[in-house]
């Protein structure tokens, strides 16, 4: 879950503070289309706060498994959460 929702709020705050050729998308779009976005309901800063907090909070709960098993998804949340398009 926190992997998932770590994407999504990483989606949103590139969506407001890269352009379209740093994302290889159109940027914006979720601003144009006035959609509820993490930024809007909390503010850029807070956004990244959050987005830290879910990633830390993965890792924790990867903590109790095996950490042969549990590499490719702690490769994945360290990979969404300092993606940069």
């Amino acid at each position: 879950m926190y992997i998932g929702l770590l994407f999504q709020v990483l989606d949103d705050i590139l969506d407001v503070t890269k352009s379209s050729k740093e994302l290889g998308k159109t940027a914006g779009k979720d601003l144009l289309a006035d959609k509820v976005t993490y930024p809007k309901l909390i503010g850029i800063e807070k956004s990244k706060e959050f987005a830290e907090k879910l990633r830390s909070d993965s890792l924790e709960l990867l903590q109790g498994f095996d950490s042969e098993k549990a590499a490719p998804l702690i490769a994945l949340a360290n990979y969404i959460a300092y993606r940069q398009n």
